[in-house]
């Protein structure tokens, strides 16, 4: 049977633990690493991607990184392949190959989407991750072609195979989400944007209270 060629999302689950706070020795800004994507093991979509094809995967960020500059990422997974800039939450400036896994390297950006990221990973909440790209994908699971385009930051899919609530969703269908949003567009303004970090710290405890009572359940 053929290959199809679609579009490939794949997650590593905060669980996993994929992404941990590296220190780059000035404290200014806020670096993440670890595992972006992951080989020779079937993951939670029944896919495998054979080593070569993760090598490859860090070759093209790797060579966009050296003739481009850092590859910029979302917060939250867009349904195609596009990078939306005014959706950016992080810069990736290194990709390398580990065993079979690729290893990256990012840093957050000072906008909207990174203060959600750092407030977020301030207050303790795991990050997942997601790469985002299109190849081959044969009768057995087995990837190949695979052309990655970007590895974006993710929440948990709430099961196998689900689609994760994006962030933006469950930030307006939450009290404090309407009052932050409109805060972030104002950015001239000092006195909103003092408001805006102690309603978004709230919006952020008021995530952990959901995170502590689902666990309980």
């Amino acid at each position: 049977m053929a290959s199809s060629r679609q579009e490939l999302y794949e997650f590593i689950a905060p669980d996993k633990k994929p992404l941990t706070v590296a220190d780059n020795g000035d404290g200014k800004k806020l670096w993440l690493e670890g595992v972006f994507i992951q080989g020779d093991i079937e993951n939670h979509n029944g896919r495998v991607y054979p080593r070569d094809e993760i090598s490859r995967a860090v070759d093209i960020i790797s060579k966009k990184i050296q003739e481009s500059g850092p590859v910029a990422g979302e917060l939250d997974h867009p349904e195609n392949l596009q990078i939306n800039l005014k959706n950016a939450s992080h810069l990736i400036h290194e990709m390398r190959l580990d065993g079979s896994n690729g290893i990256g390297r990012m840093c957050i950006l000072d906008n909207v989407n990174g203060e959600i990221v750092r407030s977020l990973v301030q207050n303790g909440i795991q990050l997942g991750v997601s790469s985002r790209g299109s190849g081959s994908v044969d009768h057995r699971g087995r990837v190949s072609e695979f052309d990655i385009v970007t590895v974006d930051i993710v929440a948990t899919p709430s099961a196998p195979g689900a689609y994760p609530k994006p962030v933006f969703e469950q930030l307006l269908n939450n009290r404090f989400g309407r009052e932050l949003k409109y805060l972030a567009e104002i950015r001239e303004d000092r006195a909103a944007q003092k408001h805006f970090k102690k309603v978004l710290q709230n919006y952020l405890e008021s995530i952990r209270d959901e995170v502590l009572i689902g666990r309980k359940r």
